[in-house]
């Protein structure tokens, strides 16, 4: 990977557009207009270019606002970037660019910062009317499998039982079989009743879906089915749409576990603007690396430790310096906070948004690295 794109402003060609999104059913909601997008995106190719003034306003009060204008129609909108923990929204007069340009889900969406202003196109080339039959479940081979996952601490806990699954995904392979007022119904209540059946046991049940923002949870009796299969960290579970009706599989066979070698660092990530903020210090990172890369080391006892009380201390090194740390994984849900000595490691290494932090557990404990570059 090439760092110094990274700590580069290098100057940006007019046709040069470095976020590109695919808009949901969320983004073109005008009763609850925002668009989301990715932090690393946001953080990489838009804040990486703020003033400091900027980014300090935006750390401090969790919202900036900035000039944004539209290059199809060369429309000025004062707009706002918005903080959500792991994701930002774009706010303001979103709901006016939705309903002016008449934008709807599968669009595209390109985003750029240049001169201090916020670009963005919906080339009209790229907007393609979902023809009528794509409302219609089409028959689906038995074997199609176009949502899976690898279960993970928080979505195995029976004691707060639920399956968060991709917004993305959710949309693209099931919200667009459904009717428009099954869809009108989510959008507005946040939660719909729906039919699924266990394909491995023929079990049927009623369950719901709740949008929560960049995510969907299944919930209803998505924890009897964590007692009834026996579902563990590592497995993998299989979803699908089809005649009104949502399919889940969790193949026995699929219960795989892959070792890390001692020198490997399977977990790695650019830091952002929030990993690197003193006042608040924390390192936040993806609950399937944590899980798959750092608990799956772990005791049961540890694991049902961390679930019960949601944080638990752990021993740290930093590889490159030698120094040890007492420090604290804290469980958010989907995501897990590396806290404790974070702050004095932010300045005792000097980190920077953009640089690369890498993380492996061994021997009991959670060694890091931060490349000099």
């Amino acid at each position: 990977m090439k760092r110094a794109a990274i700590y580069s402003c290098v100057p940006q060609m007019q046709d040069h557009w470095p976020i590109k999104k695919a808009l949901t059913l969320s983004d073109v909601d005008i009763t609850h207009p925002f668009l989301t997008l990715s932090r690393q995106q946001v953080e990489n190719h838009i804040v990486l270019h703020m003033t400091i003034e900027q980014q300090e306003h935006l750390r401090v009060q969790g919202q900036v606002d900035f000039n944004a204008r539209d290059d199809d129609t060369s429309e000025m909108y004062v707009m706002k970037l918005k903080w959500r923990g792991s994701y930002y929204n774009l706010i303001g007069k979103w709901g006016r660019v939705v309903r002016g340009k008449g934008l709807d889900v599968g669009q595209e969406i390109k985003i750029r910062w240049e001169n201090g202003c916020l670009h963005f196109s919906v080339p009209q080339q790229q907007i393609v009317a979902v023809p009528p039959i794509r409302m219609v479940a089409a028959p689906v081979v038995q074997d199609h499998w176009p949502i899976k996952k690898i279960l993970t601490l928080s979505d195995v806990d029976t004691n707060h039982p639920f399956l968060p699954l991709p917004r993305r995904l959710v949309e693209d392979h099931i919200l667009v079989h459904w009717t428009t007022q099954q869809q009108e119904q989510l959008r507005k209540e946040e939660h719909v009743n729906v039919n699924a059946r266990d394909y491995d046991t023929g079990e049927g049940y009623i369950m719901k879906f709740k949008w929560r923002g960049n995510y969907y949870n299944l919930i209803g009796k998505w924890g009897a089915i964590i007692r009834q299969k026996g579902l563990g960290v590592g497995k993998e579970i299989r979803l699908r749409w089809a005649n009104e009706c949502l399919f889940f599989s969790v193949p026995q066979e699929r219960y795989v576990a892959t070792a890390s070698a001692i020198d490997s660092w399977p977990i790695k990530k650019a830091l952002t603007l929030s990993d690197v903020d003193t006042n608040h210090p924390f390192l936040t990172l993806p609950g399937k690396a944590v899980e798959d890369h750092i608990l799956f080391y772990w005791s049961q006892q540890a694991r049902e430790q961390l679930r019960n009380e949601h944080q638990m201390n752990i021993n740290a090194r930093d590889d490159d310096t030698g120094d040890t740390y007492l420090m604290k994984l804290r469980w958010r849900g989907s995501y897990y906070n590396l806290i404790g000595k974070w702050g004095k490691i932010i300045r005792g290494k000097k980190l920077q948004v953009g640089m690369e932090i890498r993380l492996h557990w061994d021997n009991g404990c959670l060694f890091l690295s931060v490349p000099q570059l």
